[in-house]
């Protein structure tokens, strides 16, 4: 449950020193959002637009099954060098370390909308919650106490400062297989992973429709879904978010939970958590987001 007992205003900007952004630390970030013009002096074909799009769907799967349903939430298990797998390939989407990534999500879960969200453009604004809190010098460093159980790997605490890794390793294969135009591809998909996954923290906050009642703005969106191969159920997530299906009912097309299936059935990961019965049904606003076509299954999708 949020811990503030009232909402800011609507309006209510970061405007203090420590929301300033970390010029610095953030050029990085901002420098591959120039990548795009690379293409006046390397131009791309066909097959290099095609790794765009395997390295955004690629990454943006592990980033929702790694950093966000495992990590996160703990909506299944598996094992240690499977962990440290995960680990690795969700920090090839270059959105720092997995511990900052997975303390500061469940931060924005606790405080939901809240004047001590992370990201709620409820309270904050839209961009703020889009990308001006990652680019804040306030979340620089891993909140340490929100997610002291995975912060006893040192592992895990090793990859959080060396996250850089992964994502350069990642270029640099690309430019050997394809030389610059694949650096140029990749630079490209990571700059398309990023927005794609910040358009959960801001629009599945903006625009969709909610199913259930929460206490804060979360909707559910197809669009985003797709987008994101299942993150824009994001009402459904703030309803009951230790599930490891974000897509509740069967035609709520959550690709990250279908792909996970596979894996469990592959042995390696277990015990896919799902949302019991009594958390579809309980806080239900309304009917407006369920089928009313007569023969039509209403019934969950469970696996």
């Amino acid at each position: 449950m949020p811990q503030s007992t009232a909402p800011a205003p609507a309006d209510l900007r970061r405007d203090r020193p420590q929301d300033a952004i970390a010029w610095l630390h953030s050029a990085p970030f901002l420098a591959m959002h120039l990548s795009p013009l690379l293409m006046i002096w390397v131009p791309l074909e066909t097959k290099h637009i095609v790794l765009i799009f395997a390295l955004y769907f690629g990454r943006i799967f592990f980033i929702t099954a790694s950093y966000h349903r495992y990590f996160a939430h703990r909506s299944y298990k598996m094992g240690p060098r499977m962990e440290l797998t995960m680990a690795i390939l969700g920090m090839t989407s270059m959105q720092k370390g997995v511990l900052w990534w997975a303390a500061n999500h469940r931060l924005h879960h606790k405080h939901s909308d809240f004047p001590d969200d992370v990201h709620s453009p409820k309270q904050h604004g839209f961009w703020w919650a889009h990308m001006g809190w990652i680019l804040s010098k306030r979340h620089l460093d891993t909140e340490w106490d929100a997610i002291r159980d995975f912060a006893r790997s040192p592992a895990l605490r090793w990859l959080n400062v060396y996250h850089w890794v992964p994502g350069l390793a990642l270029g640099t294969l690309c430019g050997v297989a394809f030389g610059a135009p694949g650096v140029v591809a990749m630079l490209m998909s990571t700059v398309l992973v990023f927005h794609g996954t910040f358009t959960i923290n801001s629009l599945a906050h903006v625009i969709g429709r909610a199913r259930y009642a929460t206490a804060d703005t979360s909707r559910n969106s197809l669009a985003l879904a797709l987008l994101t191969l299942g993150e824009g159920w994001h009402n459904n997530h703030h309803a009951y978010q230790s599930s490891c299906n974000q897509g509740f009912f069967w035609w709520e097309i959550d690709i990250t939970y279908y792909l996970l299936r596979a894996l469990e059935k592959l042995g390696l990961v277990r015990d896919l958590r799902m949302p019991p019965e009594h958390v579809l049904t309980r806080k239900l606003i309304g009917s407006g987001d369920l089928p009313s076509k007569p023969g039509i299954s209403q019934r969950p999708n469970t696996g």
